[in-house]
């Protein structure tokens, strides 16, 4: 396969849509040897901030002078983002390559009368293959879709780690915060440490069954925290402590918003727990990885001449919520325009009340995906000074630089896909 042949050959599983359950890809790779067990694994998960803290974990960790892959999801710009090595994507025939590889044993299931593999089973298949074939020692695996039933969830981790747990996909998790709870808490394995930054009802849950399985549970608030101690430019200086292992660490961090220092706080622990076995985990290593950890569309800065652009994928209640937080944290004293596309299965209104005010101006497209929302409709939910639709990202994005100028603050939020399209088209490599 070329590497078109191997998107089109994606494209076309996209019929199977999100179907969550482990026969398939368990199958899947057994006939591929189990390449998931050949290296050291750290599973994340998490409503919000399982992305950055999975970069953050798989930064340290190449600092630490660890081969190192990184299966994320999803991408922003490209499928080769997906799969990283030492912070490197993976060019694009040796995607194209470990694609060309699961397909064969995908023919040889449908041969045999089995259920053809989704889409991301296939693209999940293909990183663990790829990770025991360039022989990484251990790779940060990032959850798609809650937990339990999750393709991720066949690997037996060294770590597991819970960022948090806000009500999402509540569809396809139970329907609850306690049922998205327990999705979450599936990846928890027998004997298995656990790091979370859970709270109240979602901690309870994943205490009770690290508690079944005899595994040690280290909580963000209890167990270790990190402060903020001031800002130096677009770094923050903050204190790491964790009094049972009586550790105290001061580093900077080169991520913003507060949301990240809870989040380094749990990449942070996770390493420690790790130190314990792996010797090559340092304070050091630790240090240097957050000074220069770089996280794209997620309170990302860009500047396009003078004027200041901020994208940001909050793409849930919980990350419009704290969009916002930081929005009024850096700025203030400045008006605000924001371009907003949003995806139908999520909450539309909660994201628009948490992120909008009325003094704002908005306008809305559609972001690249099957499942967007239409901008009308989401248009006819927003309050605010004056609301515009627009057909396309680019012409969104177009009127949203005239409507911000120079002066204004341009926010550009609501769904992953849109942020990566508009990133092709301002940011420069």
């Amino acid at each position: 396969m070329t590497y078109q042949e191997s998107l089109t050959y994606l494209d076309g599983l996209n019929q199977f849509g999100i179907n969550l359950g482990l026969v398939r890809i368990t199958h899947l790779l057994k006939l591929m040897d189990n390449p998931q067990h050949k290296y050291k694994t750290i599973h994340v998960t998490g409503t919000n901030g399982k992305g950055s803290t999975t970069i953050m974990l798989a930064s340290i960790l190449n600092n630490a002078k660890i081969k190192t892959g990184m299966y994320i999801s999803p991408h922003l710009e490209t499928y080769t983002e997906r799969m990283q090595v030492n912070g490197k994507n993976i060019t694009e025939q040796d995607f194209a390559d470990s694609i060309s590889y699961v397909s064969k044993f995908v023919k040889q299931m449908i041969a045999e009368g089995e259920e053809n593999p989704t889409q991301f089973e296939v693209i999940t298949a293909a990183a663990f293959y790829y990770f025991a074939k360039v022989e990484v020692e251990y790779a940060v695996v990032e959850v798609g879709l809650g937990g339990l039933l999750d393709s991720t969830n066949v690997i037996i981790p060294e770590v597991s780690v819970i960022t948090n747990v806000t009500f999402e996909h509540a569809d396809r998790c139970g329907g609850t915060l306690a049922g998205i709870a327990e999705h979450k808490a599936g990846i928890i394995k027998d004997g298995v440490p656990v790091i979370t930054a859970a709270k109240d009802e979602a901690l309870t849950i994943i205490k009770k069954v690290a508690e079944q399985k005899s595994a040690d549970v280290f909580v963000a608030g209890e167990d270790f925290e990190s402060v903020f101690e001031n800002m130096e430019g677009h770094k923050q200086n903050i204190t790491f402590s964790a009094d049972l292992m009586g550790v105290e660490i001061i580093y900077v961090l080169n991520l913003l918003g507060k949301h990240q220092v809870e989040n380094s706080s749990v990449a942070i622990m996770t390493a420690l727990v790790l130190a314990n076995s792996e010797k090559r985990i340092t304070s050091e290593a630790i240090h240097n990885a957050l000074l220069t950890v770089c996280w794209p569309g997620r309170f990302e800065m860009v500047y396009e001449e003078d004027r200041l652009i901020v994208l940001d994928g909050a793409h849930n209640l919980a990350g419009a919520t704290v969009l916002r937080k930081n929005l009024d944290q850096y700025f203030p004293d400045k008006e605000l325009v924001f371009l907003l596309g949003i995806l139908k299965d999520k909450d539309v209104e909660g994201i628009l009340n948490s992120l909008v005010r009325p003094e704002n101006v908005v306008v809305v497209t559609q972001p690249d995906s099957e499942r967007a929302a239409e901008p009308d409709f989401v248009a006819n939910k927003v309050v605010a000074k004056q609301v515009k639709v627009a057909e396309s990202i680019k012409s969104g994005l177009q009127i949203a630089k005239k409507l911000a100028g120079n002066d204004k603050i341009l926010c550009i939020a609501g769904s992953l896909y849109l942020i990566g399209a508009v990133r092709k088209l301002i940011v420069k490599s």
